[in-house]
């Protein structure tokens, strides 16, 4: 059966505009002059102020933005904002018809930059954004860094939204600890919402709601076997070519397929079906948009001023000034907020490197040293210890994952090792390499062994993750299926043997949206996938090897209780370079779980190939690329295997196995 989901019809994600208020004076307060449209009402104590000045305030989102409130009985919204240079601020909306100066906030005098006030007669729903007075009388029309929804592009205005949600799954809450540990399987299938898949396939105004695709994708992704969905940035972003990664809303889904609640169930109907969410988190740089963060009160408010830290070349984008606190608490804030409110697993941290370093993506000349001459951006290095230690207090039963690709030591241990205190960092230099390795002509792969072979010569330097990414499969790279060498054919089973060395090699796997059925193109955020593909046998047959790959990798102890531990991996025959067969074992707490892997990486059939293992002298056949059920030629397996003892004091045994053509098997 192919696993295709049905298209659902198109159902828009807009909303209708909320009815709005207009405010009005009400009877004297005693203590609240009734006859301004704005209330003087404060959610800060001193020690949130002081924690938000030292970077510590790390629920700042109950105190800033906008929040639903009833005082002296009079029910509206309370805002705030922080803008330290700013002279002036205003609320401005649908509820006064977006005058720009009728409802001004009141600064406190405490010298902390924020601006606040509570205007009664607000409902939900209603749009709005600040008006600020900038430095030298810059004025600016900004959206709340603190909504927790926005109105849907191309709109940029933010809305008072009170968040309501029964949440549902307290059965996984309870048990989650064990599904996101470190021993546990985990099996991350990344995912684009806005084109996993479209109500109208080449449509790019066209999109599934968070109802529709939690319909189609919570059920597929549970047939498929992955353990964790990761979904690339839903933080609300204003421009779709950017995939989410130029980020305006913090703290809010994005309003393209509905409002917080509905994003609030898809996640909950993730853990009912028992599968984890991680999401994509980019505290490294934002957009230059009007509305957003950049130039924030007319100054250098949210990044940093000077532009060979605060100016990110790559992506035209702005660096956050992470020395600040306010800065800090913002951040820190964000995160915890979607571990908090959104009920989250992990947090893939985008872009780690260009945290890290002052030169990143900069020339001699175009970077300043740090105090000790070198290239770590100080601050930032201390942000990053301060946010894990925070997430890992808070929420001990998540992990966060950092996208890492350079050298930079110990990234995933932890803080109190001299580590940033990630729980795994994404293996870069294992996916470009066997990228590399697999692109060969498969009678050059001889030449190339030690490419394939030196993941495994620092893997235990840090808790790895196996990515295949959406960074794979754009920009020219080409599709998985047409990185291969060799006819149809044999790019199905190159494809086959290389998912099962991702499977059966130590540490976390991940594997991005259409790569379980080989897609066939590049990935457009403009298109959904091609899903008519899985009418091909090929296609649908490769999405079932990824599907039985996924079932060996969670039911095999071997696969990985010991995946980030030295003793869990063991090589086996690395001798066999002109033949390019490579043979390792994966061994789990117990013997009798170990499995040994067996990878042919040239088109020619192996009979009886002889192997030499120690301890056991049974094997049967786990796992074959070859299989009908995979497209394979299913005529070179293993129903019986034969063992023969070589030295009974060292119990070691020889094996006799047929190895297929491009193909691999695994044993147990």
């Amino acid at each position: 059966m192919a696993l295709s989901p049905k298209k659902i019809p198109s159902t828009s994600a807009k909303r209708p505009a909320a009815k709005s208020i207009q405010a009005k004076p009400y009877e004297d307060t005693h203590f609240i002059d009734s006859t301004k449209p704005v209330w003087n009402y404060s959610l800060f104590t001193e020690t949130d102020i002081r924690n938000f000045q030292q970077g510590t305030l790390y629920n700042a989102h109950e105190k800033f933005g906008n929040h639903c409130k009833q005082v002296l009985n009079q029910t509206g919204y309370y805002f705030s904002v922080w803008a330290p240079n700013a002279t002036a601020v205003w609320v401005m909306g649908e509820f006064n018809n977006w005058q720009k100066d009728a409802h001004p906030l009141f600064v406190r005098l405490d010298h902390s930059g924020i601006w606040e006030g509570f205007i009664p007669g607000i409902e939900k729903g209603t749009a709005y954004k600040y008006q600020i007075k900038g430095y030298k009388g810059m004025e600016l029309e900004k959206g709340d860094p603190y909504a927790n929804y926005w109105q849907i592009r191309p709109g940029t205005g933010s809305i008072c939204w009170q968040s309501e949600y029964d949440w549902q799954d307290n059965t996984w809450m309870k048990k989650r600890k064990k599904h996101n540990a470190l021993n546990a399987p985990w099996s991350v299938y990344e995912v684009h919402l806005g084109s996993w898949m479209r109500p109208v396939a080449s449509d790019e105004e066209s999109f599934n709601n968070y109802e529709q695709i939690t319909e189609r994708l919570v059920p597929y992704v549970l047939e498929m076997g992955f353990t964790h969905v990761e979904l690339m940035p839903i933080m609300e972003f204003p421009y779709d070519g950017s995939w989410g990664y130029q980020g305006t809303g913090y703290f809010a889904p994005t309003s393209r397929f509905g409002n917080p609640e509905e994003c609030m169930k898809l996640i909950d109907a993730f853990h009912q079906a028992g599968i984890g969410v991680v999401l994509d988190w980019v505290p490294s740089h934002f957009p230059y948009d009007a509305h957003g963060l950049f130039m924030f009160d007319g100054t250098h408010t949210y990044e940093y001023g000077d532009m060979s830290k605060g100016y990110h070349p790559d992506w035209n984008s702005y660096i956050f000034n992470y020395s600040r606190g306010e800065v800090k608490s913002f951040l820190i804030s964000s995160a915890r907020y979607w571990m908090d409110k959104f009920h989250i697993d992990g947090i893939r941290v985008d872009a780690v490197s260009s945290i890290l370093r002052l030169d990143y993506s900069r020339t001699e000349g175009q970077w300043t040293p740090n105090e000790f001459g070198g290239n770590g951006n100080l601050e930032a290095i201390e942000f990053v210890k301060h946010f894990n230690e925070t997430i890992y207090r808070d929420f001990p039963d998540v992990q966060t994952i950092a996208e890492e690709a350079t050298d930079w030591p110990k990234i995933s241990a932890p803080t109190t090792h001299g580590g940033l205190g990630f729980g795994m960092k994404w293996m870069m230099g294992w996916m470009h390499d066997t990228l590399d390795y697999f692109k060969m002509d498969p009678l050059m792969r001889q030449f190339h062994q030690d490419k394939f072979s030196f993941s495994m010569m620092y893997f235990n330097d840090e808790n790895f993750m196996l990515p295949l990414s959406h960074d794979e499969v754009v920009h020219g790279k080409s599709p998985m299926i047409y990185k291969m060498p060799g006819d149809e054919w044999q790019k199905f089973a190159n494809l086959r043997v290389l998912y099962t060395y991702m499977f059966t090699h130590p540490g976390a796997k991940l594997l991005f949206m259409g790569n379980e059925f080989a897609q066939t193109t590049e990935w457009n955020y403009k298109t959904e996938l091609s899903w008519d593909l899985l009418n091909f046998d090929c296609h649908k047959m490769m999405q079932q090897c990824v599907k039985d790959l996924n079932q060996l990798y969670r039911s095999e102890p071997a696969l990985h209780e010991l995946q980030f531990d030295i003793g869990g991996f063991e090589w086996v025959d690395l001798n066999h370079r002109a033949e390019s067969v490579i043979v390792y074992k994966r061994k789990g707490k117990k013997k009798k779980d170990d499995l040994l892997v067996i990878l042919n990486m040239t088109p020619v059939v192996r009979r009886d190939w002889k192997i030499r293992v120690q301890g056991k002298k049974a094997w049967k056949e786990l796992f074959n690329s070859d299989d009908l059920r995979y497209w394979g030629t299913g005529t070179v397996f293993n129903p019986d295997i034969t063992c023969t003892p070589v030295d009974n004091k060292n119990q070691i045994f020889e094996i006799n196995v047929h190895i297929p053509a491009l193909g691999s098997i695994v044993l147990k």
